[in-house]
């Protein structure tokens, strides 16, 4: 009778975790006693939905301490059954809740809250927030715009954004507005901004490799609006500790104003143009993709890129991931592409009104 009984809980047990999607297979093992109840060797495994494997071992009276820890949907659950007790039994409880019944003590404790995210920003100042960190503070997409945006950057405090159209206006939202070049006649438009990692300011670089810097934190530390380049820049980076800043150009050349050099693709010849660039998260080196999604790593960590793959649409833009050693790519139809990083959602099945011009971390 016992072994029906437990049988058909089991059976039942199966039947809700199959009608909710969660249980995909479950293999029993090990041996019974006569009263229908598992052995000291028996190990029941279950795989849940997305490759995770809750072990659970079962133990008749007389046998040692067992605890079983169970993750699911964000949730920690551990389960420990005493010595003497017939067999393991595995309860799922709502977060931080403990639970103690028939002498099986069940605690369940939640997972850390999730991180990180990224800012998607489009031609007409239409922002695309994804991920827990990244919150939608704004956008100008229903104004009608001077110059199109050309780039963005995150507050690092990560409550706010600014966008930067190609006349050097700058648009804050749920961040402090330093100035803007929108009423300066500029001899090349501004091709893209970095924030002071401070926070406290931020820079504008136009196609010249002119620099203007905008806050007590962002120190101005040189340019190259006197140079002739070889080709015109298409972003910059801020070092990360604060000192100064990288110029990209769109042949891969790297210009660095009290920051390191760590080297560049000036004298190699590109399958693509350059399209963008990104500090390394440790202040390092640095990375550059081009428009095919290679990626170009320097002093960083390289890991991996779109060079070998035919894309819908071709890369606008790169920023890392904080939190990981990685990074993203975006390319115009706002297809992202993560590297070592958190992939949390992109644009690229969704008819946009511009395309995009880039991507930043968020804060």
């Amino acid at each position: 009778m016992i072994s029906v009984i437990r049988r058909n809980a089991l059976q039942s047990a199966v039947g809700a975790l199959l009608a909710v999607g969660l249980l995909v297979s479950v293999v029993t093992s090990g041996s019974f006693d006569t009263a229908g109840h598992e052995a000291c060797s028996a190990t029941t495994t279950s795989t849940i939905t997305g490759g995770l494997t809750v072990p659970t071992t079962a133990h008749v009276g007389g046998c040692t301490t067992s605890t079983t820890t169970t993750t699911v949907a964000g949730a920690t659950t551990t389960t420990t059954s005493p010595a003497g007790y017939g067999y393991g039994t595995t309860t799922t409880t709502s977060a931080g809740a403990t639970t103690t019944r028939a002498g099986v003590t069940t605690t369940t404790t939640p997972s850390a809250a999730a991180t990180g995210g990224y800012y998607l920003d489009a031609a007409d100042g239409g922002i695309f927030a994804f991920g827990p960190q990244a919150s939608f503070r704004g956008s100008t997409g229903n104004i009608r715009l001077n110059k199109p945006v050309v780039g963005m950057a995150s507050d690092p405090d990560g409550l706010g954004y600014w966008l930067v159209a190609s006349d050097g206006g700058v648009f804050a939202f749920d961040a402090p507005f330093f100035g803007s070049t929108g009423n300066i006649r500029l001899n090349q438009p501004i091709v893209g901004m970095a924030a002071a990692p401070n926070g406290l300011g931020y820079y504008l670089v136009a196609s010249d490799g002119g620099v203007f810097a905008f806050g007590n934190g962002a120190v101005f530390r040189g340019s190259t609006g006197n140079i002739r380049l070889n080709q015109p820049m298409v972003g910059m980076a801020a070092d990360p500790d604060g000192n100064g800043y990288w110029l990209f150009a769109r042949d891969g050349g790297v210009f660095a104003f009290n920051a390191r050099f760590a080297g560049s693709t000036g004298n190699i010849r590109l399958n693509q143009p350059m399209v963008g660039g990104a500090a390394d998260r440790d202040g390092v080196g640095y990375f550059m993709v081009a428009a095919d999604g290679g990626v170009f790593a320097f002093d960083a960590n390289f890991a991996g890129s779109t060079g070998a793959i035919r894309l819908n649409q071709p890369m606008v833009g790169m920023a890392t991931d904080p939190d990981r050693d990685g990074y993203w790519l975006v390319a115009r139809d706002g297809g992202v592409f993560a590297f070592r990083a958190t992939f949390h959602g992109s644009t690229g099945a969704i008819r946009l009104n511009q395309p995009m011009v880039g991507i930043a971390a968020a804060g």
